[in-house]
């Protein structure tokens, strides 16, 4: 068992580790990320680390059909369980880049996991999921970015990695003291255009 897994496996002795169901920076940080998505609705998303399922049920009801995916046994148990009313929402255990998904994603949510991986691994990361999005697919990453003890970088690292790795345009960047969001698609989108107001 890797130190990683170790970690996750402590942490989530507790049903709510990060406090994504009590915390205010935690709603907020879900609603930023939905605000941010282009479009209403996705044919096919893939949430990488879903941890206990909030934001995977926040997801959900845009999406016809969602994998959530996380390292932790644990998670992925609590994850299932919060989003047992949801069929569309398919939940599995998974190390990744190590094992991968079949097929194309719509929408991939890659939040909070990116500095968990050393530098190699996340390039490997980032390349496969450039090769997993559709063609009019969107990725969203979010992190952190204040230092802790298990980051292999910090999140303005793991954002100029995807950046210089998936070689897609930005459709937004967010950042404030605490948080940084970008989206990035081969397709760049208007939102305002798209529901001809241009």
């Amino acid at each position: 068992m890797s130190a990683v897994q170790q970690y996750f496996g402590a942490m989530y002795r507790d049903d709510d580790p990060f406090g994504y169901r009590e915390r205010w920076y935690e709603a907020r940080k879900r609603a930023l990320l939905l605000a941010s998505l282009p479009r209403a609705r996705f044919a096919r998303a893939w949430e990488l680390g879903c941890s206990n399922g909030e934001l995977t049920a926040a997801l959900a009801p845009r999406c016809d059909a969602l994998l959530a995916t996380d390292l932790s046994e644990r998670a992925v148990a609590l994850a299932a369980q919060r989003n047992a009313h949801s069929a569309h929402v398919q939940v599995q255990q998974a190390e990744h880049p190590r094992s991968w998904p079949p097929g194309r994603f719509d929408l991939i949510v890659f939040s909070e996991v990116g500095y968990y991986l050393p530098l190699p691994l996340l390039q490997d990361c980032t390349q496969r999921l450039r090769a997993s999005l559709s063609e009019q697919g969107v990725l969203v990453a979010c992190h952190w970015l204040h230092p802790f003890a298990q980051a292999c970088m910090d999140g303005r690292a793991v954002h100029a990695c995807l950046a210089q790795t998936l070689q897609l345009p930005r459709l937004l960047r967010y950042e404030d003291d605490d948080v940084l969001l970008e989206a990035w698609s081969a397709s760049p989108y208007s939102v305002a255009a798209a529901e001809r107001l241009r």
